[in-house]
């Protein structure tokens, strides 16, 4: 089974925007470069086809018509997105389709990705997986609460002069040898 993850929103819109487009061509058995002119261009399509993941599709045309038969059918657009997410995108498809509005990451995710893509891509292969980004996040976390124990351990006093709310001999401090009564 293979789970998208972070850029599920993506594969998804590209997918819908295509299943639009080809409900709108139905006698061509895919969608051809003058299908995605003419939709783009239509005033009616507007509210239901997203501008940038049809541009991409325009833009790419070449590239995702693998037949080259003059359309791009329901398995190529299939095998488009299941290559992406098998080798994941690069800055420049990640910035273009996650910024369509539609993509189901916050502006504030993209951002990030943005900012961190180097260190997220650590096969150095120049793009992203949803692995990478959960891969990410994990150790992000991790180093949060590293920062924050060592923050806490330095900062925290207790540990030189004792925690004063406890008389068990655990809490003892450094310094608690110093008034440690003689049992002799």
């Amino acid at each position: 089974m293979s789970n998208y993850g972070a850029l599920s929103g993506i594969f998804s819109g590209l997918t819908n925007t295509y299943s639009v487009l080809a409900s709108q061509y139905k006698d061509k058995n895919g969608v051809t470069l003058e299908n995605l002119l003419d939709a783009q261009g239509k005033t009616d399509n507007v509210n239901i086809l997203n501008s940038s993941f049809a541009s991409y599709l325009q833009n790419n045309f070449a590239s995702i018509d693998k037949n080259n038969d003059g359309k791009i059918s329901s398995e190529e657009m299939s095998k488009l997105t299941s290559t992406m997410s098998a080798q994941g995108l690069t800055k420049e498809q990640f910035t273009q389709l996650a910024l369509s509005g539609n993509s189901g990451l916050s502006t504030a995710t993209i951002n990030n990705i943005l900012e961190h893509f180097e260190d997220m891509d650590t096969n150095g292969d120049g793009r992203i997986t949803s692995g990478e980004i959960a891969a990410y996040d994990v150790d992000s976390a991790r180093q949060e609460k590293v920062d924050e124990f060592a923050y806490k351990a330095a900062t925290n006093m207790s540990t030189f002069y004792g925690d004063e709310s406890s008389s068990e001999p655990s809490s003892y401090s450094m310094l608690s040898y110093r008034y440690k009564k003689s049992d002799s």
